[in-house]
């Protein structure tokens, strides 16, 4: 069992900055891939970044490479999104996940959920 809880959000002005964190509880977070997804206002969940467990490997939507960067630390059990560049289009509920499957961006792929925290951009 993995408990995540996300923190770090708030309200900024596009071209800021932002730094999430995602903290988990349990013995073996180490062993899982950590996701960040998005929810916009009437849109769907989307995959954000994603990174493997051992954090050799990262993966990112087309929508915000070279502008976000997900990094982990394994001995406090955190993974961390830093948001550069931010645009009133990465307004959105954005939540970590924790799964045991890599390759997928599925939001069903993944087995554990934080509750969010919002990330809004006014122009």
């Amino acid at each position: 069992q993995v408990q995540l809880a996300e923190s770090g959000g708030g309200l900024v002005q596009a071209g800021d900055s932002l730094r999430l964190s995602c903290t988990a509880s349990g013995r073996t977070f180490s062993s899982y891939t950590v996701g960040w997804f998005r929810q916009g206002p009437g849109k769907e969940r989307e995959f954000v970044a994603a990174i493997r467990a051992s954090g050799g490997s990262t993966n990112y939507a087309d929508s915000v490479k070279g502008r976000f960067t997900i990094s982990r630390d394994n001995v406090r059990n955190t993974v961390s999104l830093q948001m550069n560049s931010l645009n009133p289009e990465d307004t959105a509920v954005y939540y970590c996940a924790a799964g045991v499957v890599w390759t997928t961006t599925r939001p069903g792929g993944y087995n554990y959920w934080g509750q969010g925290t919002q990330v809004t951009v006014s122009s």
